[in-house]
């Protein structure tokens, strides 16, 4: 048989992971003989890895999905759990300032979308997405226990007042808990977000989005409990349980992410990607002597080695691609500025209003619940009904119109929020007890707030969904997770850039204080 007779192999190698080999050349061996010689020809095979979309979740794969999406909704559950009433209890218990609570707030919250950067840089390129959630789980069970110890009464717990533990001691406990639960519930946002539709990539497109739908609607079911029921516990009995809870459930979601752990698919790691991306662009931006002479077609060319740099093609175009969508991603800055409103300004709104019903007060935070309830109505309506739809009209809505139409019911829900505060400032009239701090609240019931809530979750629906699956697409499989660490940074940028707007609106104001404290 001579070389000219071989033919493409197309088909995957058998027992193989295919996700691995996707585009890598096979090298075989082929004899040749004539009359008077024998030969030995080495061919390359590309063999092009193209999945058969499936129509269903087999046992085994369900079960390695529900594991992940369970780790996900406890994470979720403990992160809400924690932030749910953090302004409350630094206002009450820690005595901070409203103010400075909300920048408490909104830091720790900005602080937890930055760490993804990291977490999926060490992902990617040294121990891999599990071993990087794994990791980072027990750094959030150490900040997760210092927590409740900076709520716990200890004068009541040991029975004597030298057991009292000071105001300045519980904010050491409690800053190093938020620094600590920051690393840890950061470190495993990028790589749990990558890591799970790595198990479905084999199933299709279409597996990969229902994967990102449903991962979503996991964790708002997450929030849904922490809104419902553990903010009712911090502020009807006590921050020491309410911060336990946060606990177990983070418990609970390692111990799920362990229990399908001999099923996982565990993509080839790629080592230095972030540190080869930095030397692209620097040889991009400024080529040795004499090579800039070189006819080349694009701006990073003087990177690629056929052109006198020092990568191949995969590196210098995955560098690119990563490139060409950080414009987009600084673009959903301003949505996620207006998303963290409800943690802060529309939760000091609803501590002013009358949070009366029956005999006793709602928790401040619960009104979130309606955030997360939008969403969960939502995800499947759009992923059933809604997007097949408009495929049938034949005009199907692309990630980039999806995020669009979510930032603009994320702006109408601040102009609801605009008109309840003004008419909540013009029927203000009693003193209402939170916590241990009273304020001069209005007589409109705090359910007011319902629609401003509920729109958010809606452009949360869009947004949210879609910008997981964009960032997921969108990268090369040797920075999936730093690409999806990029893209959550944007939420984190986004809170910083809602702490920078308040502080502005407290300087520039004329007693010192933003207007939304001024009369309550």
């Amino acid at each position: 048989m001579s070389a000219g007779d071989q033919t493409e192999e197309k088909r995957p190698l058998l027992g193989h992971n295919e996700n691995s080999d996707k585009g890598r050349p096979k090298q075989v061996s082929v004899e040749t003989e004539s009359v008077n010689e024998k030969a030995t020809v080495t061919l390359e095979i590309h063999c092009v890895y193209q999945p058969k979309p499936l129509s269903h979740f087999s046992p085994r794969k369900l079960i390695v999905i529900m594991c992940i999406l369970m780790t996900e909704m406890c994470e979720r559950l403990t992160y809400y759990s924690v932030v749910a009433n953090l302004v409350l209890f630094c206002t009450s218990t820690l005595k901070y300032s409203s103010n400075d609570a909300t920048t408490i707030s909104l830091v720790f919250s900005g602080s937890v979308y930055l760490i993804p950067v990291f977490g999926g840089c060490i992902a990617d390129g040294k121990i891999g997405m599990f071993n990087t959630t794994y990791g980072f789980s027990l750094i959030y069970l150490l900040g997760l226990f210092l927590l409740p110890a900076s709520a716990v009464d200890y004068k009541d717990l040991f029975g004597g007042d030298e057991y009292e533990l000071s105001v300045e001691h519980r904010r050491i406990y409690f800053m190093l808990g938020l620094v600590f639960a920051a690393i840890g519930t950061g470190g495993i946002k990028a790589p749990l977000a990558t890591f799970g539709p790595q198990q479905v990539q084999d199933m299709g497109p279409a597996a990969v989005q229902t994967f990102f739908n449903w991962y979503t609607w996991f964790a708002n079911a997450g929030a849904l409990i922490a809104y419902s029921g553990v903010a009712v516990v911090q502020q009807n009995v006590s921050f020491s349980w309410g911060f336990f809870i946060p606990l177990l459930s983070m418990l609970l979601g390692i111990v799920s992410l362990q229990f399908a752990r001999r099923h996982y698919i565990h993509k080839q790691l790629t080592g230095g990607m972030i540190r080869d991306s930095f030397i692209v662009c620097f040889q991009g931006c400024c080529p040795p002597k004499g090579r800039e002479k070189q006819q080349t077609h694009g701006f990073f060319d003087t990177a690629r080695i056929q052109h006198g740099g020092s990568y191949d093609d995969k590196i210098v175009d995955g560098v690119i691609a990563v490139l060409r969508v950080l414009p987009i991603f600084f673009l959903l800055t301003m949505y996620w500025a207006v998303y963290s409103q409800i943690q802060t300004t529309f939760f000091l709104q609803g501590e002013r209003m009358d949070l009366n019903v029956g005999k006793g007060n709602v928790p401040v935070a619960i009104l979130n619940v309606f955030n997360t309830i939008s969403v969960m109505l939502l995800i499947p309506v759009m992923d059933r009904v809604l997007y097949p739809c408009m495929e049938r009209l034949g005009h199907p809505l692309s990630h980039l119109h999806k995020i669009g139409i979510g930032m603009v019911v994320a702006a109408s829900s601040m102009i609801v929020a605009a008109v309840l505060e003004i008419e909540r400032k013009k029927q203000l009239g009693f003193q209402q007890v939170v916590g241990s701090e009273t304020f001069n609240a209005s007589y409109i019931s705090v359910f007011a707030q319902i629609p401003q809530f509920a729109l958010v979750g809606a452009s949360e629906a869009f947004v949210s969904v879609s910008g997981l699956e964009f960032a997921y697409t969108q990268s090369p499989e040797s920075m999936q997770g730093v690409m999806m660490g990029v893209y959550l940074a944007s939420a984190g940028l986004g809170s910083y850039l809602s702490t920078a707007i308040l502080k502005i609106v407290e300087e520039t104001t004329v007693d010192g204080k933003g207007h939304l404290y001024q009369r309550s």
